[in-house]
């Protein structure tokens, strides 16, 4: 596989020759357990010298996912809804968390309670919504039940999301999700991230939100994994710096 990086390495010569700061972030998505798939991410985690943020599925983690945290630290325990299962009309595209039912802010809860049970003072207080989408009025709940960040996909439109509730997004996803799996056109996934990083230089778009890269490691083919690890290497190469996404030390924008 052939990929021409020339724009993504001029737009971060642009960077860094404005002296503009490109934090990034990495955030995997739907972890329960220990798999060889998941011992692959963290060899890649290990090579780039960059921490990933596992959005653990509370319902479902096992011990062996604890033992992995305990046995790699360099992986960060987010929330990710509560049992992953789409409670969407029939009509609307899948989610957990984005239409109102009884159970929404309960479940919420649980999951940031069922992070701290495994991964007790190493949790992080980070709401992942299963395919981005949240409803408003969770939202707003979201720092009454102790989370202090939500994490969707898109450039966010305002630091926080409700009071007291940072907003850090993911951005660029390889995955080609329409098209049944594999990795998306990565001439395509280039020119939207080159094009998202001038809005940034350009002041289109918030420049000091993480440069998130979204990824599932359950579902990758060699092809995704090769194209990670190639952005992420030209991301740093290019002057980027990677970021921990923690409600505890204060230093995410």
């Amino acid at each position: 596989m052939r990929i021409d990086w020339s724009n993504l390495d001029t737009e971060l010569a642009h960077w860094r020759a404005a002296q503009l700061q490109l934090p990034i972030w990495w955030r995997d998505d739907d972890a329960i357990s220990q798999t060889p798939a998941l011992d692959q991410l963290m060899e890649l985690s290990r090579e780039l010298g960059v921490c990933v943020h596992l959005a653990v599925i509370p319902k479902f983690a096992d011990q062996s996912l604890v033992d992995a945290f305990q046995s790699y630290r360099g992986f960060v325990p987010l929330v990710h809804g509560w049992a992953h299962e789409n409670h969407a009309p029939p009509s609307a595209k899948k989610a957990e968390f984005a239409h109102q039912r009884p159970a929404l802010v309960d479940e919420a809860r649980m999951g940031l309670d069922r992070l701290r049970t495994l991964f007790g003072k190493d949790s992080v207080e980070v709401f992942v919504p299963p395919w981005n989408r949240i409803h408003p009025e969770l939202v707003a709940e979201l720092p009454r039940l102790g989370y202090k960040t939500l994490s969707t996909f898109t450039p966010r439109q305002t630091r926080f999301a409700a009071p007291g509730l940072l907003q850090v997004n993911t951005h660029i996803d390889p995955i080609n999700w329409r098209g049944g799996g594999g990795l998306a056109d990565p001439e395509k996934l280039l020119t939207q991230l080159v094009s998202h990083l001038k809005d940034r230089r350009e002041g289109r778009a918030d420049a000091t939100e993480p440069l998130g890269i979204l990824t599932h490691h359950l579902v990758h083919d060699a092809d995704i994994w090769t194209f990670t690890r190639d952005c992420i290497s030209h991301l740093l190469d290019g002057g980027a710096e990677a970021v921990t996404i923690s409600s505890k030390d204060g230093a995410v924008p």
